[in-house]
C-alpha cells in the first residue's frame, strides 16, 4: 500500500525532516521521517542505524518509537524513511508562547520526562541531547521523547574516550563544558534540571554565548551566589581549571534557587538542587527524582488521565503497581552488531537486512508513492516550521 498523501512538513533537526502524512491502512495522521545523506560517511552511517534500530526497539508511552520502517525509493539508495507517532508540538514552543503554564502543568511535564529517561537509562542507553525541543507534546499533556540522533549506550569502561561535542550547549552538563572524557547518564539528569527551571522561570537558565561563558554562569550560580569571584572568562585556563576544582562536592541548598521565579516552592527548589549538581556523582537518579515529593500530584494526574497502564473497572480506577507506574524495558539494548560495522557498505547492507526483516504482523506492508504530486516537494525539503498548538488544561485542571 502506497502513501500518497503528504500534508506538510513539521519539523527539522540535524538528521533529517519530518512530514505529516495520512496512513492509508487506518486514515490516521502519523509522521514521515527522512533520513537524507545516510552513507555519507562510517560515522554517520552507524549513527543513523543505531537511531533506526532504537526507535524499532523502544516499547514506551513517554519515548517516541516506529511504526513502520519503509523501504527504500532508490537502489542504491541514500534515504531512509521511518514512521513514527504524530505529535502537535514540542514543549520549546509551548515555554516561548503565551500559553500559561501552571504548577499542575509542570509538574506532570517533568513527571513524563523523567519516566521516559527512565526507560532509557534502564536499557543503558543515553540520550545525550535532551532539550525542550526534543520534548513532543499533544494538546493533551502527553508528551514523548524524540530525537535519538546523538543517543548511545553508555560507556562501562572509564578508560574508553566519549565524544564531547553533545548536548545542546543550554542544557550542557558542567563535565561536558569542562572537557570530561568520560561521563553516564547523569548528564541527561543535569539536562532536564534545566528544562525544568525553565518551565518555573519560563527563560533559559544558562543562556550564554560560548561554553566558556557557560561555565561561568553556572559555577556563578551554584558556587558563588554572592559574586566573591572573578569571571571565569578573565582568568587564564589553568587558573579556571584550579578554580572549578575547588567546587564543593555536595549539592547546592535550595536556596539557591529561591530567587530565580516568584512562582519556586521549596519543593520545587529542592529537587532542583538535587539535578543541578556540579559533581555528577551527587547527581540524582532519575529513580530518585521519580520518588521527590514535588512529582506526587503529576503522577497521580498522568495515571488518572493518560496512561495505559491503569484503567476503569467497576470498582473504580485500577491502578498499576509502583514497578508498573514507571516501567523499564525487559532487556537493555545491545550494540555489539556496531563492532563488525568497518565500511559505509557493511552499514549499507546491515540497514537493508534490518529493513527487511523487520515484521509486518498483520499490518499492510507501506511505501512511499513516488507518482505522488507532492512527493517531488518531499524529497527536496529540507528545513520546515511547524505551527503552533495550544495544550488544553482539561486534564490538568
Amino acid at each position: 500500500m502506497e502513501i500518497s498523501e503528504m500534508d506538510k512538513p513539521i519539523g527539522y533537526g540535524a538528521f533529517g525532516v519530518v512530514w505529516a502524512v495520512k496512513d492509508p491502512r487506518d486514515g490516521k495522521q502519523v509522521a514521515l521521517k527522512k533520513m537524507p545523506n545516510v552513507f555519507h560517511n562510517l560515522m554517520s552511517a552507524k549513527r543513523v542505524l543505531r537511531e533506526l534500530k532504537m526507535l524499532c526497539y523502544f516499547n514506551h508511552e513517554n519515548v517516541l518509537s516506529a511504526v513502520d520502517v519503509l523501504p527504500p525509493v532508490d537502489s542504491p539508495y541514500e534515504e531512509m524513511y521511518v514512521i513514527t507517532q504524530l505529535m502537535q508540538t514540542d514543549l520549546h514552543k509551548i515555554i516561548v508562547s503565551q500559553q500559561p503554564l501552571t504548577t499542575d502543568h509542570i509538574r506532570l511535564f517533568l513527571y513524563q520526562i523523567l519516566r521516559g529517561l527512565k526507560y532509557l537509562h534502564a536499557a543503558r542507553i543515553l540520550h545525550r541531547d535532551v532539550k525542550p525541543g526534543n520534548l513532543l507534546i499533544n494538546s493533551d499533556c502527553r508528551l514523548k521523547i524524540c530525537d535519538f540522533g546523538l543517543a548511545r549506550l553508555e560507556e562501562p569502561d572509564e578508560s574508553k574516550y566519549m565524544t564531547q561535542e553533545v548536548v545542546t550547549q543550554y542544557y550542557r552538563a558542567p563535565e561536558l563544558l569542562l572537557g570530561a572524557r568520560h561521563y553516564n547518564s547523569s548528564v541527561d539528569v543535569w539536562s532536564v534540571g534545566c528544562i525544568f527551571a525553565e518551565l518555573i522561570c519560563r527563560r533559559i537558565l544558562f543562556q550564554a554565548n560560548s561554553p566558556v561563558s557557560q561555565i561561568d554562569m553556572i559555577y556563578k550560580l551554584l558556587c558563588d551566589p554572592n559574586n566573591t569571584q572573578p569571571s571565569a572568562r578573565s582568568m587564564d585556563r589553568q587558573t579556571r581549571t584550579q578554580l572549578y576544582k575547588s567546587v564543593s562536592r555536595m549539592p547546592p541548598p535550595p536556596s539557591t534557587f529561591y530567587h530565580l521565579a516568584p512562582t519556586m516552592t521549596h519543593e520545587s527548589a529542592h529537587l532542583l538542587s538535587r539535578m543541578l549538581v556540579w559533581n555528577p556523582e551527587k547527581r540524582v537518579s532519575c529513580c530518585e527524582a521519580l520518588r521527590h515529593v514535588y512529582l506526587c500530584d503529576g503522577r497521580l494526574r498522568y495515571h488518572t488521565s493518560l496512561c495505559r497502564c491503569c484503567f476503569v473497572t467497576a470498582d473504580g480506577i485500577r491502578h498499576a503497581s509502583e514497578q508498573e507506574f514507571e516501567p523499564v524495558p525487559e532487556r537493555t539494548f545491545n550494540d555489539a552488531y556496531e563492532s563488525e560495522l568497518r565500511s559505509v557498505e557493511d552499514v549499507r547492507n546491515a540497514v537493508t537486512e534490518f529493513i527487511n526483516s523487520q515484521p509486518c504482523g498483520r499490518k499492510t506492508p507501506l511505501r512511499i508513492n513516488t507518482s505522488s504530486t507532492v512527493f517531488p516537494r518531499f524529497m527536496a525539503s529540507t528545513v520546515a516550521q511547524s505551527q503552533p498548538v495550544t495544550v488544553t488544561s482539561s486534564r490538568v485542571a
